[in-house]
């Protein structure tokens, strides 16, 4: 089966966070030949199309969710294609297997990058970073593929890159296929201890295993979105199943049973209270789907 379709997925299941009600359909990519099939599902479905990696930046409303998933979950197992420095890797890789990929080939340049979830793909389409890198810092190309084009290399001077943003320019929906990096020379065991340093100080001041969707809101420019929160009063602030972290404020955590309402009226509260106490608008990093 090249694509395999899915109906009523639960997003809890699809998604770091657990929460969320079923959406109406998940077409699951399993080779290249599926691509073909992938055409006709997205001429069918319409534009109510998302591409979504492991969930880990998604927040997903309760109940039943008017939404068509385009997932890429290929049957292969995901290995990285090494030349000199670049690195050319599916996008189906998890992010943590690509640094552990960069380890051992003694390549510098992601270090920064330990400790966040997710696959390689949904990565760069949120342009996810922390300690001062991103995605965008060392993505050298990118194979996307469209309904229109299939698929092809772009450069990644010519894709648009923001905060926690990226684009290809145009309106149709795309899927990123493959990712090459251009990494500089370095050592296993520098590069690994970096790696370990970044890792230990963020499992030190956030909440690594916990259920979270990282990241609630975008830091506000010249602001840490944190400490706003922390000053707020929001560390710690819980409603039924869904809190603010104990440890880092912009992190909302599923203690149990937690609902999209529940997590969706923290974040108005937290909104709201920012806003009033320090005259700053808090928006969302994680994707809201409703």
């Amino acid at each position: 089966m090249t694509l395999e379709l899915l109906h009523k997925p639960g997003m809890a299941q699809l998604t770091s966070l657990g929460i969320g009600g079923n959406a109406r359909v998940l077409a699951k990519v399993r080779d290249e030949a599926g691509l073909d099939e992938l055409s006709r599902f997205v001429e069918r479905e319409g534009s109510d199309l998302l591409a979504i990696g492991e969930g880990s930046n998604i927040l997903a409303g309760d109940g039943e969710l008017n939404l068509a998933l385009v997932q890429m979950a290929c049957e292969r197992k995901a290995e990285a294609e090494i030349s000199g420095t670049s690195v050319r890797v599916p996008a189906d890789m998890r992010l943590p297997g690509l640094l552990s990929v960069l380890i051992k080939n003694g390549l510098s340049g992601m270090e920064g990058l330990a400790g966040i979830p997710g696959s390689v793909g949904g990565s760069v389409a949120m342009n996810a970073g922390s300690y001062g890198t991103d995605m965008q810092s060392s993505v050298k190309r990118v194979r996307l593929w469209t309904p229109e084009k299939g698929l092809f290399w772009k450069d990644a001077a010519n894709l648009k890159w923001g905060y926690r943003h990226f684009s290809t320019g145009t309106d149709e929906f795309f899927l990123v296929w493959e990712v090459e990096f251009e990494l500089a020379p370095s050592t296993e065991a520098e590069v690994r201890s970096r790696i370990k340093d970044t890792f230990d100080k963020k499992k030190a001041t956030q909440p690594v295993t916990a259920k979270t969707a990282g990241c609630v809101f975008k830091n506000p420019e010249g602001y840490s979105a944190g400490k706003l929160l922390d000053d707020a009063g929001f560390r710690g602030r819980n409603l039924g199943g869904m809190g603010f972290s104990e440890m880092h404020a912009n992190f909302l955590e599923n203690k149990g049973n937690g609902t999209a309402a529940q997590a969706l009226e923290l974040m108005s509260q937290a909104t709201e209270a920012v806003s009033d106490k320090f005259g700053v608008t808090l928006k969302p990093e994680v994707i809201i789907l409703s």
